[in-house]
């Protein structure tokens, strides 16, 4: 998307808050995620941008989610818009590989720590990569369609279908045709729901 570095999420920051705060070094976390020391350095410091693959395997080794990570890099806002345009980011390894693969990129549609996540994904998309959320999930096909994997079952979504997804559940999804878009709007990691039971 033509976007510019400034519009970027600056990431680094909360990944070395986040690590100093578990007293790890740069060396643990580095190993943990599989990425290269001078390369976590370089994302601390705002000097490179990690795919979209590389965040979520550092937000793996920090215990915590991708998406937690990029809402730590903006400040809660009451409200806020995202233009169309906004700056994405791209998913990388293993997402678009091979011919006729399309890039795949994320883009956040709900920005800072908020109390639910929204993202915006096209391109290819990791089919390899199971998730499991602490919290329910939809995900919403806005162009395009999509097979989902969800509790063993697997399901074909069409411009407009939604899934929704309990918490815990593991799932995974992938686009069927050129063009999709598939929205992924759920409650924030870092909100836990309960249930009020009872009168």
């Amino acid at each position: 998307m033509g976007t510019s570095d400034a519009d970027a999420p600056q990431i680094g920051p909360g990944i070395r808050r986040l690590r100093r705060a578990l007293d790890l070094t740069l060396a643990d976390v580095a190993a943990r995620a599989g990425v290269s020391a001078p390369f976590l350095s370089q994302v601390e410091n705002g000097r490179s941008r990690p795919s979209m693959g590389s965040l979520q395997r550092i937000a793996d080794a920090l215990d915590t989610t991708a998406v937690q990570l990029l809402a730590s890099a903006d400040p809660p806002r009451p409200v806020d818009v995202v233009r169309a345009g906004s700056a994405s980011v791209s998913e990388g390894e293993g997402a678009g590989v091979g011919p006729g693969a399309r890039e795949a990129r994320m883009r956040p549609l709900v920005r800072g720590h908020q109390r639910l996540h929204a993202l915006e994904f096209t391109g290819d998309h990791d089919w390899g990569r199971e998730y499991r959320h602490r919290n329910d999930e939809i995900l919403y096909v806005a162009d395009g369609s999509a097979e989902v994997e969800a509790d063993g079952s697997v399901y074909r979504l069409d411009r407009g279908d939604t899934l929704y997804c309990a918490a815990e559940l593991p799932h995974r999804w992938r686009p069927l045709e050129e063009g999709t878009r598939v929205l992924v709007v759920g409650i924030a990691d870092g909100v836990r729901v309960t249930d009020a039971g009872g009168g």
